[in-house]
């Protein structure tokens, strides 16, 4: 289990530990919501979590590749990080609550929290942030002195703890990719894509900027999840953390500016002669895996023909993108008739794409065109 046993008092003695702490009621249960220094956690919550199984755990193992990340982000964001509250639970040893106002003590919910070292906890939710701060103390001890809140629920079994873990991930659901790069301030790409979604005509007003896929009737075109991922594609930008130069900037503007005024289709949404609902019943580049694509192609084109690359884009002009062209897309942009965004289907719209401008494929892409040949559809 994630067991842990509290050392070294400061406030009370060498038998016990407290903390500020609200008193509250869940479900009929007292819990409590207290300050614990970051600088303490590792010493709270100790892991012996791979030797157990797992119907006698509280939670999935920990992923030890995930703690890199969370303890640069801690030591990168110092002024400004924020973590969420751990959850844990109290399975065995004396609890005891001490309110401010003794006199009043059932009715008084702030006061301090005492524990026994002697106290098992288990942890329901936070495992990971845990063991990032662990790693993020090592570089940066004096954040020590910080805290963050951990939320302590009385549990006499392991039963319950498994249940409150089923129940505290049951209703989570992760931002979607468009929400994350609208709220990151931090990454200088994502507020690179935001700027030029709201700049170019192509963009403004047709990316949704929160979700990952445009429902039938929506007026939006593309989501701002998918111009990252182009954008990423034209500008080559594989590392976690994209900087951007002015001049990619000036590039990737000029790139998808020059696509747009050689695709008639865009134009006319553009300037509402047509609706982009329309343009997505029928044909293939109102979608998502076109634009990443196109970006693919983008950055093939400006390392082939940096000084005649926009010449070059009018060959787009003669491509059939109609859904119904079924013996050029059926297989490489659908699948049974049907829009597909596998990394496949983006390899050999690419690869389509590439050899209408007249550009060299890849090896890779080479043999995924020699085995659509072989198995492309009747």
């Amino acid at each position: 289990m994630n067991v842990g046993i509290l050392r070294d008092p400061e406030e009370l003695d060498s038998s016990n530990y407290s903390f500020p702490a609200i008193r509250g009621i869940q479900a009929g249960r007292e819990y409590y919501s207290a300050m614990v220094q970051l600088k303490l956690i590792p010493t709270i919550f100790r892991y012996n979590e791979a030797e157990v199984p797992a119907e006698f755990r509280s939670q999935r193992t920990l992923n030890r590749a995930r703690i890199p990340e969370i303890a640069r982000y801690i030591v990168n964001n110092s002024e400004d990080y924020v973590f969420s509250s751990i959850a844990a639970s109290i399975s065995d040893g004396p609890v005891k609550f001490r309110p401010v106002d003794e006199k009043n003590e059932s009715r008084s919910k702030i006061g301090k929290l005492v524990l026994s070292t002697d106290v098992k906890i288990i942890i329901n939710d936070g495992q990971h942030r845990r063991a990032a701060i662990e790693e993020a103390l090592k570089v940066r001890p004096d954040l020590g002195n910080e805290h963050i809140s951990v939320v302590f629920y009385i549990d006499k079994g392991l039963k319950r703890s498994q249940q409150m873990f089923s129940d505290l991930n049951r209703h989570a659901v992760r931002p979607t990719k468009s929400i994350n790069i609208l709220y990151d301030g931090r990454d200088p790409f994502a507020k690179f894509i935001f700027n030029m979604a709201e700049s170019i005509l192509l963009f403004k007003g047709f990316t949704d900027l929160e979700r990952t896929s445009i429902s039938n009737r929506s007026r939006k075109m593309f989501t701002l999840s998918i111009i990252y991922q182009a954008t990423q594609a034209l500008l080559s930008k594989k590392t976690k953390v994209k900087k951007v130069s002015p001049d990619e900037e000036k590039l990737a503007f000029a790139y998808w500016n020059e696509v747009a005024k050689n695709i008639p289709e865009w134009q006319q949404m553009i300037n509402n002669d047509i609706k982009s609902y329309i343009l997505r019943e029928e044909y293939v580049h109102a979608h998502g895996i076109a634009l990443h694509a196109l970006g693919v192609v983008g950055n093939s084109l400006l390392r082939e023909y940096p000084d005649r690359w926009e010449g070059k884009l009018t060959r787009l002009q003669e491509i059939n993108w109609l859904r119904s062209n079924t013996a050029v897309w059926e297989g490489r942009a659908m699948n049974h008739g049907r829009i597909s965004k596998s990394q496949t289907n983006l390899v050999l719209t690419t690869n389509y794409l590439k050899q209408k401008m007249n550009l060299s494929l890849t090896p890779f892409e080479e043999e995924m065109e020699k085995q659509f040949a072989i198995h492309k559809p009747e």
